[in-house]
């Protein structure tokens, strides 16, 4: 099993949003925003190659979107979506799959394009698409706080076009395929997929938004942007008490400077990043 992290490049959101209660005393020496108080951020997917099958874990924003849009987030960075798997040597047809964490604009943007002739079809032809029936329904029927972030043109087309798989929704961790299984949330939104690795000499976890940077793995700091705070406070604690108990390797999506991290219990206890890299 082969894991290549696949950049979208960046894009910004408000401090404020991205760290919920944190006072910006603090969160700005972590993350410092601009004059609008925007703060950088990393669109980062996952490669995985294992066996016959090369999966592609979100797709990042995309760039079908106007220029309206585009200037809320500011999307920037050499590095696109397209340009970061011919770098790995993947062309779009030979993805076979698509693991979509959730389908929150920045995670599935990429998931779907504009034709030469204008329509919107699957980015990758020869690809299922995973999500789950439980937190598509929920993207369908979105509740006015998420209604922006669920763009009905980044997944609808793919389930029109018969690409779509549903995985069972349950509480333990469900095993998918050899080395690879999925672990539900509800804290950041319904039934949000984090994927765990095991490639037999490690184990990692794609934290998605449960965990979106390194920067988040202190309890409280939690995305206002999060439907349930508390259930999230309850979904990081499992996950990083796991982690350091177990030697899990974290894989950070948004995190702008660290893409892999581990953590460990300092002398007062608190789980704490231990070490980052943005190698695997």
């Amino acid at each position: 099993m082969t894991l290549t992290f696949i950049s979208d490049g960046f894009f910004k959101l408000d401090g404020g949003a991205m760290f919920g209660i944190v006072p910006k005393k603090l969160w700005e020496k972590q993350n410092p925003p601009d004059q609008n108080n925007l703060c950088t951020w990393a669109l980062r997917c996952l490669l995985i190659e294992t066996g016959n099958r090369k999966i592609l874990v979100d797709t990042g924003m995309g760039t079908k979107q106007d220029e309206k849009f585009r200037s809320y987030f500011e999307p920037h960075g050499e590095d696109s979506l397209e340009s970061s798997l011919v770098n790995a040597n993947i062309s779009p047809e030979e993805i076979t799959d698509v693991f979509l964490t959730h389908l929150h604009f920045d995670h599935c943007g990429g998931a779907v394009k504009f034709d030469k002739n204008g329509k919107l079809t699957p980015t990758f032809p020869n690809a299922n698409y995973w999500s789950n029936e439980r937190h598509w329904n929920w993207a369908l029927n979105p509740n006015d706080r998420e209604k922006a972030s669920f763009l009905v043109e980044n997944f609808v087309p793919l389930q029109k076009e018969g690409k779509v798989k549903f995985l069972d929704v349950q509480q333990d961790l469900l095993p998918w395929l050899p080395g690879l299984s999925v672990h539900f949330s509800y804290g950041h939104t319904e039934a949000m997929m984090s994927l765990h690795i095991d490639t037999g000499d490690d184990y990692y976890v794609y934290c998605a938004d449960l965990m979106p940077s390194a920067f988040h793995i202190s309890m409280p700091w939690i995305m206002a942007y999060d439907i349930r705070p508390m259930v999230t406070l309850e979904e990081k604690e499992w996950l990083l008490s796991n982690a350091v108990d177990k030697n899990w390797k974290l894989l950070f999506e948004h995190d702008p400077a660290g893409a892999c991290g581990t953590v460990h219990r300092d002398v007062r206890g608190r789980i704490v990043l231990k070490e980052k890299s943005m190698v695997i």
